[in-house]
């Protein structure tokens, strides 16, 4: 059982391709940050380094556009 969630989790978070990462898209940025709407670590995503940093980079392109708040009051 232990397994399975972990399989879970990591399957639903790295279904994504290098392509659907956009500042647009707000439904995968959502999934790498937590609930004050900070980005998540690396470790904590198990993604590899480039798509972390295309996420971190959609993730401010959306903040300086307004889609996506700073902080969460």
């Amino acid at each position: 059982m232990y397994k399975f969630s972990i399989f879970k989790r990591l399957f639903l978070k790295n279904n994504f391709n290098k392509n659907e990462i956009s500042y647009k898209n707000l439904n995968i940025i959502n999934k790498f940050s937590n609930e004050q709407n900070k980005i998540l670590y690396r470790r904590s995503n198990n993604i590899n380094f480039k798509k972390q940093r295309l996420i971190s980079i959609s993730i401010k392109q959306a903040r300086i556009i307004s889609l996506f708040y700073f902080n969460k009051t």
